[in-house]
This record gives C-alpha cells, structure tokens and sequence, in this order.
C-alpha cells in the first residue's frame, strides 16, 4: 500500500492543534479552585449511609459460642515385630503372644453453637456431636463449661445441648417464613478454630434440599454469607439480630467456602428444639403415601396449566391418606390450608405436624378438586422392600420407547429387562427391574399392550406408572 507523506503530516498537525484547544477549553472552564469544590464533596459523602452492622454483631456475638466434641478411638495396630519368629531370631526377647495395650486417641471436631435460654440451652449440629463422649463448650467472655446433651435428631442435624449457668446472653428466634430472598445476613461462628467471625452476605435462595432419599428433612436457606469447616451448628441472623437460622453444610468441591452455604430455618429448629427439650426426641406425623414431583411433562400429561402440586404414586393400604380416600394419581396441591408446590415441602409440612392430628388435604382428581381430611400416624423407619420376582422369555417392545419387556411372574404389570442406551426410556430415567403397570392410566399385560399404549399418546409424553423396589412412581416418557 502506498502512502502520502505530505497529507499525513498536515493530519498530524491538525490533531495537535485541537488537542491544544481542548486543554485551553478545559483550563477556562474547570473548577476555580479546590476549596469551591470542597463543600459539595463533603455533602454529598455526609449524605451516603451507614452500612455498619456493628451493633447487631454486638448483641448477637455474645449468644454464639465454639463447640468441642471429643470421643476415643482405637489407634491402629503396629504389626507385632516381637513376635515374628525372624525378628526374635537375630535380636530375642519378646515372647510370643504376649498381650500388648493397643493406644487410645482422643478424636475431637470443632463445631459453633447458639445460646436459646438463659439457664443454659444450646442448639448446635446433630453432626457436630454426633458420637462424642465428651462436649464442652466455650464462651466469648472465655468461660468454658462441660456440656450435657439433652437430645439430637439426624433427620433434621439439629441437636441440644445444656450447660449449668445462669443469666446467659440469648439469641431471639426470628420468624424464618417472613425471610425473602435478597435479605442481608450474617453468619456468626467459629471457621477452622481462628476465634469468632462475622461474614455477611444475603439470603441467595429458600426451600433448598441438598440429601437424597426420604431419611432426611430439610428445608434450607441458602446464602452466599461465607460458611466453613466449624460455622456448622452457628447463627445465621437477619440485621435486626434475629436468629433465622442454624448454619449446617456447604457446597464446595474443595471443602472450602465457594458462596454456598445452607442453614436449618428457625422455625424448622423451634420446633425440633421444643421436642428434644421436653421429650428428648422428635416425633413426626405421618401420612402414608408415596409422593413424586410434577414435572413439565407430568403436568402436560395430567392435563395441568402450571407444575405445581405433588403427585401420589402409591398408597399405604390403612394408612391415613387411604383412610382419608386419598388415592394413587391424585395430586396434593394443599395441606392445611398451605399451598404445597413441591414434594419437599409436603414431606416438611406432614413431619412437622403433631402425630394423631387431623389435617386438611386438598387433591385434584381428574381435574376436580376435592376436600380430604387425614389423622396422621406417627411416622416410623421404613421397612426394607422386597424385591420384585423376574421370569424368563423377554419380549422386545420395537416400537419408540426402548425397552425390552417380559411379563412378571407373581404379580400385575410388565418387568423391563433391558433399556437401549440413548432411547426415550433411557433418558426418562427407566432402569431394568422396573415393573410398567400402567401406560396412559391403562393396565398392560402384554408388550402388545405397551406397544398400543405408546402409539394412542399421540403428541403427547406417554405416562407411565412404574414399580421400582417396592413403590410406585409415574414417568412421562417423551417418544415423538
């Protein structure tokens, strides 16, 4: 490319002279002197907020203390050197079988705490006592008093603790229901043994479930307030120094705080609190049935506007819910007078619930909604299913699901033996040993039937109801 000196050296020229003119232009204009702007600036810094929370911190810090569980484990066992026939050979000694005393090491895990009552009630983590034959607890003020435990329950990692003293500093229990998402928080406890800390964050999300399977009740709170090893079992509170929750597990794949951290709500621990304090342990009401979410594809299946509810995929035979006339495709969409969106909830809202109580259910049947009423039992470990019988001589279903099917010996329904890898029933979740009961709300016998089932879905998702270690579950399988 060629270039033109002469006309690049006047555009030079030209952009000089209006860079000289705008500094002239701004020197003429500019503030007269620093002390003219003086005022403005220190107005408007004056009118900024405070953003200090110092005086929570200040009523708060006191109520939260540092836990320390210690428990005794076995050392392991060194190989017994003196009793090895080659070992005694060059240096002697050592009799054989001679009893030696294995050591003994003291295994402590550090954990926070809060003050409830004033005569000495703490409330911490199930986790962080879980197994200790020694727990003391210290104070801010550097008091340190031995601990007994009054209770602990797994289900919700809650646990209390009693210390003998008096006129203690107590941390209020805020209403958790009333917190929103986008709170200001804190986190008080004691991270990694450094001494109390104070990290302060909002409320990222409410309603968390972190455990799968039905041995655990949860409803988190979550936060982005920074949690780590030692916080669990510490304050979560709101700015006006409420507690609005026990801070229990984070989620991290270094251990380390990445911003998500859960805690126990406070009206979840109150009432935990309240069992374990009086009784000792927790009871829990129980409704009888087996429960599933909504799914889009359920919902467009069950003919719903909105996946919302909780849908019923088996009922315990004289339980309450069959009592009560509830019954398997129904969907809980509210119970006592509660709106239910999720299946967490409704497991929460039934646990929470005094055993032997009558409850208000709300179901739609067929798109009608209908009023129940449930007296709940008390809710105990489930017993281990059995497992389903098989048969030989599988039938392979060529239509658009992908599973290879046999009838069940002993029983109704359809047991898949084999799932082709990548087909719709793969990616809805089907597994072999599943039993299909039902194709479209139709029992099948026959992969005839299933096969007729699949097509008459038309464009929608085929619903299946299936059968997997001993419960009922609907899938929506889409095969379009």
């Amino acid at each position: 490319m060629r270039v033109n000196f002469r006309s690049r050296t006047f555009v030079v020229l030209m952009l000089a002279l209006a860079a000289s003119a705008l500094m002239i232009l701004a020197i003429n204009t500019g503030p007269r002197s620093s002390a003219a702007a003086s005022p403005q600036s220190s107005a408007s810094h004056s009118a900024l907020p405070q953003q200090s929370y110092a005086d929570v911190v200040d009523r708060v810090a006191p109520a939260v203390v540092t836990i320390h569980a210690a428990r005794r484990v076995r050392a392991p066992q060194m190989p017994d050197f003196f009793n090895d026939p080659m070992f005694r050979q060059f240096f002697g000694g050592g009799g054989r079988g001679t009893p030696r005393n294995t050591p003994q090491q003291k295994e402590t895990a550090l954990g926070s705490g809060v003050i409830v009552s004033a005569d000495g009630h703490i409330i911490t983590n199930h986790h962080v006592v879980d197994g200790a034959e020694e727990i003391s607890v210290d104070l801010t003020d550097r008091r340190h008093f031995a601990a007994k435990l009054v209770g602990s329950d797994a289900p919700s990692d809650l646990a209390v603790l009693k210390i003998q003293a008096n006129d203690l500093p107590v941390l209020s229990l805020g209403d958790s229901d009333k917190v929103r998402v986008g709170d200001v928080c804190l986190a008080v406890g004691n991270p990694l043994g450094v001494g109390q800390t104070v990290t302060m964050g909002i409320v990222s999300a409410k309603g968390r479930k972190t455990a799968e399977g039905d041995t655990s009740f949860e409803d988190f709170l979550q936060t982005d307030a920074a949690i780590n090893q030692g916080n669990s079992g510490g304050a979560l509170v709101n700015t006006q120094g409420e507690l609005i929750g026990i801070n229990s597990q984070i989620l991290s794949p270094s251990g380390g705080n990445i911003g998500i951290g859960f805690a126990i709500p406070s009206n979840m621990a109150r009432n935990v609190m309240d069992q374990l304090t009086k009784n000792g342990k927790v009871s829990r009401g129980r409704l009888g049935v087996g429960i599933q979410e909504i799914t889009p594809e359920l919902a467009e299946s069950f003919n719903l506007k909105e996946a919302r509810g909780v849908l019923v995929g088996s009922v315990d035979a004289g339980g309450p819910a069959d009592k009560a006339g509830i019954k398997v495709e129904d969907i809980i969409t509210h119970v006592g007078g509660s709106r239910v969106d999720d299946s967490n909830a409704l497991r929460n809202r039934i646990a929470a619930t005094t055993p032997g109580s009558d409850i208000a259910i709300t179901v739609l049947r067929k798109g009608q909604e209908l009023q129940l009423h449930a007296k709940l039992t008390e809710l105990k470990a489930d017993a281990e299913a059995a497992p389903s019988e098989g048969s030989g001589g599988s039938e392979s279903n060529s239509g658009q699901l992908g599973v290879s099917v046999e009838p069940r010996r002993g029983g109704p329904g359809l047991a898949i033996t084999e799932v082709v890898p990548g087909s719709p029933a793969a990616e809805a979740g089907l597994q072999p040993e599943d039993v299909i009961l039902e194709v479209n709300h139709q029992a099948v016998k026959s992969a005839a039937d299933l096969r007729s089932g699949v097509k008459s879905s038309g464009s929608k998702p085929t619903l299946l109801l299936i059968s997997r270690d001993g419960r009922t579950v609907f899938v929506a399988v889409h095969t379009k």
